[in-house]
């Protein structure tokens, strides 16, 4: 072969090679990301044309479905309105916009058009729906912890899991919104969740998170003794007890019980800043929650400065303030339920998820989430003295007058977080607890009451385990 034929034979090789690859983009290496672009307005068109799959919850109840109209297309229903609003979210396929378990789980939900199944399929007319998502709620709860929050004519939120498994059995998030009024384009309440975004003053439920570093580094014991009187000045700052109520000498069990911030101030100081972040992180302080939903419907926990999370370490936090809740601390309710779940859990931390499998046409589970643990937090031995000391709260202390008489053993703490120091203003009222025999565990905020934690959430926390109990 000649030079010249032989570099026309390389030219169109390349050329060959060039098309082949160019070709192969779009048909095979990138093709799932073209029929995901938003901008794919055949896709968008394409995608009303296939029902997408159920969302069941955990007793079979359907969450949400498609229905076809009469032109032939299909359009999203959820039959349980703003119940499941938060969570579940919604799916307005032409529109390429979505929330929640809807926008997390798309891909498995969205199903395949007729164009893009196989030539066989396609002879045979047949077109595939979408993967149903079967999740771990319990309607019965969501149904009490709404109606419950609602009842306060306030903002607020609650957040169930199952700590061996991390199982989120309650989301409820009020204010909330209908997804079938956002589908039909009509004015359809708030979409913030409250239950994952919403960052509030933790108030004395973050004495928890204190107790567990002070005992599970050895440098405390439930029995060891702390300066409660009031007032005290923490780097210039007075802090009081409730009442100005002064304790004296105060065993950490007792602190806990009677919620003694100056107590658990002073032990916060002598933790540090290291110490305390150190198991600030393992509870999941400081990242986005590890829950499967998107991440711009997640806020990260934890102290700020500036506007900015700042970690203890940082020296722009005051962690006598963090200790006992206050400090420009923010929590959401999900990280709340978190914490009271990894000391149920023997200090194991579960990994919370929504979705519990993913279920093809032919009814084989495609994906089974199972559990995982996100972290070890803390020694079994140090969530055993904690629940012993979270039972006394119950028994004989600040959660004493809300759950009296309650026939399931709870371990809890109250929080009771006041937003201003101007006199008579309202405060973030919480509840943070746990069933050591039923294995539950919740966390409950009312936002902006002139009640307390154990009058304003201790209530619905009640009523939520009550309710999962019956339904279990």
């Amino acid at each position: 072969m000649n030079r010249p034929i032989a570099r026309l034979f390389t030219l169109v090789l390349v050329m060959f090679a060039a098309l082949v690859a160019y070709t192969s983009r779009w048909t095979v290496f990138d093709a799932s990301a073209l029929q995901d672009n938003k901008l794919n307005a055949r896709t968008l068109l394409e995608s009303e044309d296939v029902p997408r799959g159920t969302i069941y919850a955990a007793d079979g109840a359907a969450l949400a479905y498609s229905r076809k109209r009469s032109n032939g297309t299909y359009v999203r229903h959820y039959p349980f309105g703003e119940l499941f609003g938060q969570p579940i979210g919604y799916s307005i396929s032409v529109q390429a916009r979505s929330a929640g378990i809807e926008a997390y789980r798309n891909r498995a939900l969205a199903g395949t058009p007729l164009e893009h199944e196989s030539i066989v399929d396609q002879l045979e007319g047949h077109q595939s729906g979408g993967d149903t998502v079967q999740t771990t709620l319990v309607p019965a709860a969501q149904r009490v912890a709404m109606s419950d929050l609602k009842k306060t004519h306030l903002d607020g939120a609650v957040v169930a899991l199952v700590p061996s498994t991390g199982a989120v059995t309650v989301f409820a998030s009020d204010p909330s919104f209908d997804p079938n009024a956002l589908v039909a384009g009509k004015p359809a309440g708030s979409q913030f969740d409250q239950a994952a975004q919403g960052g509030e003053f933790p108030g004395s439920a973050q004495k928890v998170v204190t107790a567990v570093a002070a005992i599970d580094s050895g440098r405390f014991t439930p029995e060891s003794l702390v300066n409660g009187n009031s007032p005290q000045s923490f780097f210039g700052i007075p802090l009081n007890n409730d009442g100005d109520t002064s304790y004296g000498q105060i065993s950490l069990t007792n602190a806990l019980t009677y919620s003694v911030n100056t107590a658990w101030a002073n032990v916060a100081q002598a933790l540090g800043p290291a110490l305390l972040q150190k198991y600030m992180l393992r509870f999941g302080y400081y990242r986005d929650p590890p829950i499967d939903l998107p991440r711009s419907e997640l806020s990260a926990s934890g102290a700020t400065y500036k506007g900015h999370l700042a970690l203890p370490t940082s020296g722009d936090v005051d962690v006598p303030l963090v200790g006992i809740g206050e400090g420009q601390l923010l929590v959401t309710p999900l990280q709340m339920a978190m914490v009271a779940a990894a000391v149920a859990n023997h200090g194991v931390l579960m990994r919370p998820h929504i979705t519990s499998q993913i279920v093809n046409a032919d009814g084989v589970v495609v994906k089974r989430i199972k559990p995982s643990v996100y972290s070890t937090v803390m020694k079994p031995s140090t969530a055993a003295a904690v629940t012993t000391m979270m039972e006394q709260v119950v028994k004989d202390g600040t959660a004493e007058a809300a759950l009296q008489g309650f026939k399931i053993a709870v371990a809890g703490k109250t929080g009771t977080a006041e937003l201003s120091n101007a006199p008579n203003s309202p405060n973030d009222a919480w509840f943070i607890a746990f069933a050591p025999y039923r294995d539950i565990a919740v966390a409950v905020v009312v936002d902006r009451t002139y009640d307390y934690g154990v009058s304003a959430a201790a209530p619905i926390a009640r009523d939520v385990i009550q309710s999962l109990v019956g339904s279990g």
